[in-house]
């Protein structure tokens, strides 16, 4: 009996140790090319400093991990690159989507966005600039955040049903106060976005932009992407958006249909 329950202890603290280190490398995952500092991930995560420490240190020593000499920031390391081309083909909705971005941003001019909830996140999983000089490129492919912070997030956060989405904000309760976002007022924005089917930020991340977003929807009713697109203030004055929305809306309707019908040919459901 006394093994077993030893077993079982160590297995639970096992379990924790697999948690925790997924949690740190989720936070190094926001910093992109930038890194981010230990004390950002301490306050990110709720793990005390020693804790976070020692995880950082085996993650590098383990190639997940790399530490930036110069600004001792830490960033996502090659290893975890290198697993995910195991897996290239996983996300079939990006080369579906790929020609309808490209079309956004040809005929739009400004930078289209393809994100995918995962989680309590959204990850950006395709970016295309598009042919107006000034290009607004507010996050990079594989830039993660909390859902909801972002005009695509905000339509994966309001495709949720009300109860879902109170917890997914509530998990991320911690790392949004980190980012000087509120989670009630995030949740009143996605009940915004509900009803208007679309989200709009006239002030963008990045300064004097602003950005619109759709959600992608497939045939049983499923929200699987955000399509985004960011441009320069100047260009989206309140009385564009509508016909911005419009164009965005078709497209993701046909991005949509498309990746319903490729579940259904592989007889599963539609998939991101």
């Amino acid at each position: 009996m006394a093994a077993a329950a030893d077993n079982d202890t160590a297995a639970t603290a096992g379990a924790q140790s697999v948690r925790r280190a997924l949690a740190v490398l989720r936070v190094l995952a926001t910093g992109q090319e930038r890194g981010v500092r230990l004390t950002d991930v301490v306050s990110h995560t709720g793990l005390n400093r020693p804790t976070v420490h020692r995880i950082l240190r085996v993650l590098v020593e383990e190639g997940a991990v790399e530490q930036d000499p110069a600004t001792r920031r830490y960033l996502i390391g090659g290893e975890v690159s290198l697993l995910g081309l195991a897996r290239s083909t996983r996300f079939p909705i990006r080369a579906i989507a790929e020609p309808h971005l490209r079309h956004l941003s040809e005929i739009l001019g400004d930078t289209a966005f393809l994100t995918i909830r995962n989680g309590a996140d959204s990850v950006c999983i395709d970016r295309r600039p598009g042919s107006f000089p000034v290009k607004v490129l507010s996050i990079e492919v594989g830039a993660r955040r909390p859902l909801g912070v972002g005009v695509s997030g905000l339509v994966l956060l309001a495709a949720l049903p009300a109860g879902e989405a109170d917890e997914v904000v509530r998990r991320n309760a911690r790392r949004l106060q980190a980012m000087h976002v509120d989670p009630a007022e995030l949740l009143e924005r996605a009940a915004r976005t509900r009803t208007q089917g679309y989200a709009y930020a006239p002030v963008g991340v990045v300064p004097g932009s602003r950005a619109v977003a759709v959600p992608v929807q497939v045939s049983d009713g499923r929200i699987v992407a955000g399509l985004a697109i960011a441009t320069i203030t100047e260009r989206l004055p309140d009385e564009r958006v509508p016909t911005v929305v419009a164009h965005m809306k078709e497209r993701a309707a046909l991005i949509g249909a498309q990746a319903a019908e490729l579940a259904r040919r592989k007889g599963g459901r539609g998939s991101a």
